[in-house]
């Protein structure tokens, strides 16, 4: 297996022939809260993804043990001002396009919280499998 970092906040990992790619968020203190840095790295990796002819699917996971995705940095975007909203929102919705427009099937693999944007990551999928702890919503 090879691993290659995309920011602090996101791993991908290559199972096997590297067919199979992981796409895992990986911002554990925060519960994978999306950041301006973590969404800029989610669209990184799915466009290195999206280049890689090898890659058949990718398997968007999350390596904190309760939770998939809680959704928006609330600490970060409560520091920002209208126009600091203005212009993160374009980032984040990056994001989500990214993993919609992935060349290859896109499977989330969600255990715990999928909350808000983290939910909408799921959804930007094109298959959810959800374990018995998934908790979905979007308050």
């Amino acid at each position: 297996m090879s691993e290659e970092r995309f920011g602090e906040f996101v791993l991908v990992r290559r199972h096997g022939d590297g067919h199979v790619a992981e796409l895992a968020l990986d911002r554990p203190k925060a519960m994978n809260a999306v950041s301006t840095a973590m969404a800029r790295s989610v669209g990184a990796a799915c466009a290195a993804l999206g280049e890689d002819r090898s890659v058949r699917v990718v398997v968007l996971t999350s390596t904190h043990e309760r939770a998939f995705c809680v959704g928006a940095d609330l600490k970060e975007r409560n520091s920002f001002s209208d126009a600091d909203l203005l212009r993160q929102r374009p980032v984040t919705r990056g994001a989500y396009t990214a993993v919609l427009e992935l060349p290859v099937p896109a499977i989330a693999a969600v255990h715990g919280f999928a909350l808000g944007g983290g939910f909408e990551l799921a959804l930007s999928c094109d298959v959810i499998v959800a374990d018995p702890t998934a908790v979905v919503g979007l308050p």
